[in-house]
């Protein structure tokens, strides 16, 4: 790699505000909080949502038709 070119790779701990997991990674995200693991000094980045807490990823994912968007497509392009 080219000196100088590639942003700093720093060790980061991911923490979801909602349920207070910790994901120990590397990134080139930092932040003003830093905290000490393992003699490891990591900066602390707060996320809202994660793969801990992500419907997608918890399987609680609901597909809500609120507005009919589904029906009225139905009557406009559907056969009749």
């Amino acid at each position: 790699m080219k000196a100088d070119t590639h942003p700093e790779y720093n060790p980061v701990v991911f923490v979801d505000v909602s349920t207070g997991n910790e994901f120990k990674t590397r990134s080139t995200l930092t932040s003003d909080e830093k905290r000490d693991i393992d003699g490891v000094s990591h900066y602390v980045v707060s996320c809202d949502i994660t793969s801990a807490t992500h419907p997608f990823f918890t399987g609680k994912q609901k597909l809500v038709d609120t507005e009919g968007r589904i029906d009225r497509f139905r009557k406009k392009y559907g056969k009749s």
